[in-house]
């Protein structure tokens, strides 16, 4: 039924892309696809849509168990979707704002929080790298991570392309061409410690890595890859911290939003105020650094 909303979305997706960050397209991809899948069984149209089906589709995701959060994604999604192919908004009725209103108040805002990496936990997590190629390069990524309080997007992008080496000197300078906040690509050099650049020439001096990613997975052979991805320092992260006597619901919430967590949280317990957080973090919103630093722990 829903042949030419298929259609729509691959073009809207190819139209798109290089606009918006590759997250955010993945996702308005993937939430449509779904919306779409439910618009067939229910013998509705997708794209255009309306409020009666945007409003079905919340009730049944409550029924599918989703987390709120994910509902919210799911329908900015097919508001982008329609916006974005100058179709009426159905997410803007009325109706469908009172959908989700009930939704927040069956299922609540709460969205789970990662377990902050602070400077306690990170001096352990350095201390249970070796001098192994992975080791070298995990102390490289964790210290950069915390200095930077780069997201895990970010810190994948780095690229020595970007960064001012002086070996003499035993210095380096990197500069983050883009970020969620920066779209145009203005960029910014990063704060980093003398331990960071340390750490990060070790790295490049024990791969001879002259151009590319700054930091690249690490195959079984010692290979190095071209690049990580944002999943892959999630995994690093959990891996390292298992290795640490640390209680069992911390390993669980830690993700590669966590050393960006502690930082922030550590900052906060040094005196910084808020503006500083958000300036040192390359925030947009208060609200968000709030979520960050309302669990922290003063003991």
């Amino acid at each position: 039924m829903n042949t030419t909303a298929n259609k729509q979305l691959s073009e809207t997706i190819k139209r798109i892309d290089g606009a918006y960050a590759p997250a955010t397209i993945r996702a308005y991809k993937a939430n449509f696809e779904r919306f779409i899948n439910f618009c067939d069984k229910e013998h509705a149209n997708a794209l255009p849509s309306n409020e009666d089906t945007v409003a079905d589709y919340i009730r049944h995701l409550v029924q599918e168990n989703l987390k709120s959060a994910s509902i919210r994604i799911a329908i900015a999604s097919i508001s982008a979707i329609h916006r974005l192919n100058r179709y009426l908004d159905p997410t803007a009725n009325p109706n469908v704002k009172l959908e989700m209103r009930r939704m927040h108040r069956s299922l609540g805002r709460e969205s789970r929080q990662a377990a902050g990496i602070n400077h306690d936990l990170l001096k352990k997590m350095l201390q249970a790298t070796d001098n192994s190629l992975k080791g070298i390069r995990d102390r490289a990524l964790l210290m950069t991570s915390y200095d930077t309080m780069c997201r895990r997007s970010e810190l994948v992008s780095l690229s020595i392309d970007d960064a001012i080496i002086d070996q003499e000197n035993q210095t380096i300078k990197i500069k983050l061409k883009k970020s969620k906040t920066d779209q145009y690509g203005l960029g910014r050099w990063l704060y980093l410690s003398e331990a960071s650049q340390q750490a990060i020439l070790d790295w490049l001096n024990a791969t001879d890595i002259v151009s590319g990613k700054l930091f690249r997975g690490i195959t079984r052979g010692n290979n190095i890859t071209d690049g990580l991805s944002s999943a892959q320092v999630n995994r690093i992260y959990k891996q390292i911290a298992s290795r640490t006597p640390t209680d069992s619901t911390t390993l669980e919430n830690i993700s590669g939003h966590s050393i960006r967590v502690g930082a922030a949280q550590d900052l906060l317990i040094s005196g910084a105020s808020l503006p500083m957080i958000m300036q040192r973090g390359r925030w947009s919103k208060a609200d968000t650094v709030m979520r960050y630093i309302e669990n922290i722990n003063y003991g």
